[in-house]
């Protein structure tokens, strides 16, 4: 079936088409026959291609029904199950444990996806995604440094995370105005902090970060008075980037027990 797709803007498509990069993500990735393998925006199938290969079933997840319909006529298979669904709304839960996720993913929905993925980390085995070389940097960011945010604590809470892979940007088409870069994240299974309330663990952390030069006496003053900031030991002249993730889950706990 010939296809002429244009890479649609509103679902930020950029197909990945560099073989020498697929074999190594395919690498990274490392998948065995019995493995239950997501992938998020299949496109024109340069990872689906070779997972099918290695496989014993595929699931995929993609938005675009004109892809959608190409995928089906043109990779049929009793191996492959295509959801013609927008992955920000899908119930990951529905797909059993043990999940092994991945996809290239649109630039302009991956902090709202990664964080709609964090409520299924009980389900999920592992996780293996192409982003924004900036997003993965943010991601695995540490504190006291620039690229350290909201981004790095939330997902470092459930996640151990890291950068396996930077990719170039003439590797996709149409060639992106960003580089690009692979991250692995697996669930903690056995987290050494744990908030009470992670809804209000959010809060705080969206609230420390909202003005990133504000310190924590100005950021968190609807949070923290000053006998607070001395209960917990924390100096509330130093900025949120500056304090670490089990600093964050204290405050937190520190608020649940206080009500």
């Amino acid at each position: 079936m010939r296809f002429q797709h244009n890479p649609r803007k509103r679902f930020g498509q950029n197909f990945l088409i560099d073989q020498s990069v697929i074999a190594q993500i395919i690498s990274e990735i490392h998948p065995q026959k019995a493995d239950r393998i997501i992938e998020i925006g299949p496109g024109l199938g340069a990872l689906t291609r070779p997972l099918l290969r290695m496989v014993d079933h595929l699931d995929v997840i993609e938005i675009d029904r004109d892809i959608s319909a190409w995928l089906h006529h043109e990779l049929a298979s009793e191996k492959l199950t295509i959801f013609t669904s927008d992955a920000l709304k899908f119930d990951f839960s529905s797909l059993g444990r043990k999940l092994r996720i991945i996809g290239n993913l649109p630039y302009n929905i991956s902090t709202p996806l990664l964080f709609h993925l964090s409520q299924f980390s009980e389900h999920i085995h592992d996780m293996h995604f192409m982003l924004q070389k900036e997003v993965v940097e943010r991601m695995v960011g540490v504190p006291d440094t620039s690229d350290y945010g909201r981004l790095s604590v939330m997902l470092q809470y459930r996640f151990d995370m890291e950068r396996v892979l930077d990719v170039p940007a003439a590797s996709f088409n149409p060639v992106p105005k960003v580089e690009s870069a692979v991250v692995r994240m697996i669930p903690k299974m056995n987290p050494i902090v744990l908030a009470t309330d992670e809804e209000l663990f959010s809060k705080i952390v969206t609230a420390a970060f909202s003005l990133r030069r504000k310190t924590l006496r100005n950021a968190l003053y609807h949070y923290l008075n000053p006998e607070d900031f001395i209960a917990l030991k924390i100096d509330p002249g130093i900025r949120a980037e500056n304090l670490p993730l089990e600093k964050f889950v204290a405050i937190s706990n520190y608020l649940s027990r206080k009500d």
